[in-house]
């Protein structure tokens, strides 16, 4: 694995470099997917990093959405806005994605966790948009260290009592005393907050609202992965609580999954929409992953890996229309059929994605996701109808609201877009429906 990592730090020396930079990281992409040629438990092992299944797949997709977000943000170039310092913030967040993704230890699990925190927050309050940007950094700061730091008792009393924090050593916990219950939600609480989970989802509108494109593509993208990840890890070793208490994730999961695709209907704000429809994706990914059984790993994993490619996609599209027409509001924003034709067919597309039809790698994901959560059991079938319905209901909405009506009259010309924004919504778009024809590859 450090055959990757020692690359992506000499890469920061070039962060003068723009094209040597955005090369490096597709070649990097494309010589990181030739090393999963065999299915051993884990591999690539040195220095207490190493990669399995679920490692290789969110790994392969940081480089990949970050070689996007460079591809996207050629306006921070052209304008000269600190481009040297916007290369160098992003590979550092790509390198504690990537150390986090391949840690075999829980405490380097954690410090790289936590430190892929400060990187989003600098991406936030230096290249943001509004004044606001200021209060969405604290707000993010502030909920993801208050959460983290019961995480990081939890695991130095788990290495006074087992002695190991390597992550296939540890021991499981099997006793139900009601002081492990305590330590069982104080260890996941961090998980459910980066996830996020409904009634700790405040900070992601906000975050992503003020973000740059860079900030919102690589959030959605790959950020709230970091929940799902922490809790495939540890929720391993708290079977017996878990199997008490995951009716509690599962039914906050699904009705709060409901009231935030409400609130989806009744944004005004782009990038707001597609922020609120990400928690109520992650939240039928949570739902999967506590129930423990093999439907919902996969349908967990596959949804993740979908839904960052089609939310980084929305972003990505949200951002084209703010820089020409210079408003996310759906208020101003009608008629960009009329106003960008080409790109009207990315709007469809990506739109249908997000509302998991075929082909897309969300179909998959949410087929195996609503299999899990029937058979854990049959009451959870209306939640799962509700928020599948609205989850179409609100793309919908927004796909209809922004292409058709009268186009906002000051804009007067035909503007469709750039080859290089065309390229990165292809490359969103594709390997987002062609996975499926391999799924063999993502159903673990």
């Amino acid at each position: 694995m450090l055959k990757f990592i020692f690359p992506m730090i000499l890469l920061m020396k070039f962060n003068k470099d723009w094209g040597v930079v955005q090369t490096s990281l597709f070649s990097l992409g494309f010589l990181f997917s030739l090393s999963c040629y065999h299915n051993f438990y884990i591999y690539e092992l040195g220095f207490s990093v190493g990669i399995d299944y679920i490692s290789y797949i969110l790994i392969y997709l940081s480089l990949w959405i970050m070689s996007l977000v460079l591809l996207s943000s050629q306006k921070i170039k052209n304008l000269m806005n600190f481009d040297s310092s916007f290369i160098f913030v992003n590979l550092l967040l790509l390198l504690f994605l990537m150390i986090t993704f391949s840690s075999m230890d829980y405490l380097m699990f954690y410090i790289s966790f936590e430190a892929s925190l400060i990187p989003t927050l600098i991406l936030i309050l230096g290249w943001g948009y509004q004044p606001e940007r200021i209060q969405a950094g604290v707000y993010m700061l502030f909920y993801t260290l208050a959460f983290s730091l019961p995480l990081l008792s939890s695991l130095l009393i788990w290495y006074f009592i087992s002695g190991t924090l390597v992550i296939s050593l540890s021991e499981v916990m099997y006793s139900m005393h009601y002081l492990d219950k305590v330590w069982y939600v104080s260890t996941i609480l961090a998980f459910l907050v980066k996830l996020p989970m409904f009634m700790f989802h405040l900070w992601l509108p906000k975050a992503h609202v003020e973000a740059p494109i860079a900030g919102s593509m690589i959030l959605a993208g790959v950020l709230l992965k970091l929940g799902g990840y922490g809790l495939i890890r540890v929720l391993v070793l708290f079977q017996a609580v878990n199997k008490e208490f995951c009716w509690v994730w599962v039914s906050l999961g699904l009705i709060g999954g409901i009231f935030i695709s409400l609130m989806c209907l009744r944004q005004v704000d782009m990038k707001s929409l597609i922020a609120y429809s990400s928690v109520a994706h992650m939240s039928l990914v949570l739902c999967g992953l506590v129930i423990f059984s093999w439907w919902g790993l996969s349908g967990g994993v596959i949804l993740m890996v979908g839904h960052g490619l089609c939310s980084s996609g929305l972003f990505c599209l949200a951002n084209i229309v703010y820089e020409r027409i210079g408003s996310r509001s759906l208020l101003v924003n009608k008629g960009l059929l009329s106003f960008m034709p080409s790109m009207g067919l990315w709007w469809f597309l990506l739109s249908v994605s997000n509302m998991a039809s075929p082909p897309s790698l969300n179909l998959l994901g949410e087929i195996s996701l609503i299999i899990s959560v029937m058979s854990w059991s049959k009451v959870s079938l209306l939640g799962v109808g509700f928020l599948s319905f609205f989850s179409a209901s609100y793309t919908l909405y927004m796909y209809s609201l922004s292409q058709h009506g009268v186009f906002y009259n000051s804009l007067y010309s035909c503007c469709s877009g750039k080859v290089h924004e065309y390229l990165v919504l292809f490359l969103h778009w594709f390997p987002l429906n062609v996975m499926i024809m391999n799924t063999n590859l993502l159903l673990i």
